[in-house]
């Protein structure tokens, strides 16, 4: 679809908002059937932000004894905020760049929160939770969770401890250009 109505594929989940619409657009009822994708892709878009700020809201109510509206307002308050600047990246600051030193160089702020969530936080989060499931998760909690055959929990156990780490480490490496 990208191809036929001269669209950049590599464009991202931008593309969303460019190809579904024209698909939509050429089909019987696209209107309403667009309309209804689009409704419930908002759906979609505010139960993941909630599930995304809950453990700050609850960090505050548990260690600053705050609220829990108060602390989801000014939670969502400050998300919002820092929302923003992923938005001003395409207008008011899009001539405005940031580096980070061997790294990036003349990232917006757009393509920084970009570069360091998909490669820097995703694959430091894949070897912290391989590093917990195989070392510090107790042994027979997996075994119970996994409920598979002994020779089969061995194999998973064997390539979470010694293949997934360096898999992932390797990974990391080739995202940020270190090899």
């Amino acid at each position: 679809m990208c191809f036929a109505n001269g669209l950049e594929p590599g464009a991202g989940p931008g593309l969303i908002f460019k190809t579904l619409p024209i698909a939509f657009g050429q089909m019987e009822a696209g209107t309403l059937v667009g309309t209804a994708f689009f409704i419930l892709l908002s759906f979609a878009a505010w139960t993941s932000a909630i599930s995304l700020i809950e453990p700050a809201v609850a960090w505050l109510v548990e260690n600053k004894n705050v609220n829990r509206l108060y602390a989801s307002v000014w939670v969502g308050i400050a998300t919002w905020a820092f929302g923003l600047g992923t938005v001003f990246s395409f207008n008011i600051w899009s001539d405005k760049t940031w580096s980070i030193p061997y790294l990036f160089k003349n990232f917006s702020f757009f393509d920084t929160l970009d570069y360091l969530t998909s490669n820097i936080m995703l694959p430091m989060g894949g070897l912290f939770i391989a590093i917990f499931a195989a070392w510090l998760m107790r042994e027979n909690s997996s075994r119970d969770e996994l409920n598979t055959d002994d020779w089969i929990y061995k194999v998973w156990r064997i390539l979470l401890r010694y293949v997934t780490p360096v898999a992932v480490i390797i990974v990391f490496l080739k995202a940020i250009s270190a090899i």
